[in-house]
């Protein structure tokens, strides 16, 4: 009986030190498996091709993207979206005369701007739908009241027809110019989360708590997913 003992000990002793080893294992590997990435939104057709990941086919989807496009921000500098591949950029559709609401939502952006201040991974886009009237100098003035970090914030303006096509047929939003009252423009309140590879992966209701802090939580999900990926290259 005393022979067994040690054996005994030095087995409850290889199984102490192995439960920390696999759950690791767990977390690491069967965590990222469970792990499920925020919808893709819009238009979508397969390819017709496939991939295989962990053994199993899987086929490739086309999805929507935002074109590139270029307007120009409120220090008067030419912006191309995407200024490069690795921003992910929250959006909405605003302009400086537009009554309480604009102020509303872009008072919600500046919170957001603060909460991830210094993140390089985070770019802010306000898009005008007033460009005759919103010039650079407006939009810089507009700006100064959200404490708007050009370079971080982008008040952006630029030709009418390509502001108001990529808004319905990229950002799949209204916007609209009535005739009789041009300055009563119809535009969406929702904030829009597009990531590295110009794909909307949200759209929050600017007017609701809720729905802004699901957006935040979501941009985190998003810096996670986008950072497995440079980490699984």
């Amino acid at each position: 009986m005393n022979n067994k003992s040690p054996f005994k000990k030095i087995l409850i002793l290889v199984i102490i030190l192995m439960v920390p080893g696999f759950l690791y294992y767990l977390l690491q590997d069967k965590g990222k498996n469970r792990y499920r990435p925020l919808s893709i939104y819009g238009p979508k057709e397969l390819t017709g091709t496939f991939h295989t990941k962990r053994g199993k086919k899987i086929p490739d989807t086309l999805y929507h993207q935002i074109r590139d496009f270029s307007l120009v921000d409120q220090s008067g500098k030419s912006l191309r979206f995407p200024l490069d591949s690795n921003k992910i950029t929250i959006f909405n559709f605003f302009y400086s005369r537009c009554p309480n609401s604009c102020s509303e939502m872009n008072a919600r952006m500046e919170f957001l701007t603060k909460e991830y201040a210094g993140n390089r991974m985070i770019r802010f886009c306000s898009v005008s739908v007033d460009p005759d009237h919103d010039s650079p100098q407006v939009l810089a003035n507009y700006s100064s009241s959200f404490h708007a970090v050009p370079g971080v914030w982008h008040f952006l303006t630029g030709d009418k027809n390509l502001i108001y096509d990529i808004a319905r047929k990229d950002f799949l939003l209204d916007a609209y110019s009535p005739k009789l009252d041009p300055t009563n423009i119809v535009h969406s309140p929702l904030f829009v989360l597009v990531d590295p590879q110009k794909r909307i992966r949200g759209y929050y209701d600017s007017g609701n708590k809720d729905q802004m802090n699901k957006l935040n939580d979501e941009i985190k999900v998003l810096i996670a997913e986008q950072l497995r990926m440079v980490t699984d290259r």
